[in-house]
């Protein structure tokens, strides 16, 4: 089982930035080796579909970004792997969303898509405003 819990978002005026955290407990589950934990952030905007952000790899260190957010944002772990950053930065309005943290296990490097990940947090707020 794995436990995500999101913080970090509010509201700022367009140009600024925001750092989101995500920190993940795992209990009852032990990965062999050959299993990597990948973890990502998602966002969903009223009315539209989720779509990804970022995604690191916390093992290997890869990571993947959407093109909307490439050079803006930077997804990042600390050293215990148990917590995985967002830091955004020259927000735009068209960032404003609910922002969610997603985990799951892989034998690859998954897509960054809502379908590839099994965990997921409660989502943290980010408004921009214009």
């Amino acid at each position: 089982q794995v436990q995500l819990v999101e913080s970090g978002g509010g509201s700022v005026q367009a140009g600024g930035s925001l750092r989101l955290s995500c920190v993940a407990s795992v209990s009852g589950y032990r990965p062999s080796p050959s299993i990597r934990k990948c973890m990502a952030w998602f966002r969903q905007a009223p009315g539209k579909e989720r779509e990804g952000v970022a995604l690191i790899c916390t093992a290997s260190g890869t990571t993947d970004y959407a093109d909307s957010v490439k050079g803006r944002f930077t997804i990042s772990q600390d050293n215990a792997e148990n917590t995985v950053y967002l830091q955004m930065n020259n927000l735009k309005h068209e960032d404003t969303a609910m922002y969610y943290c997603a985990a799951g296990f892989f034998t690859w490097t998954p897509r960054l898509s809502p379908r590839s990940f099994a965990f997921w947090g409660q989502g943290t707020q980010v408004t921009v405003s214009s």
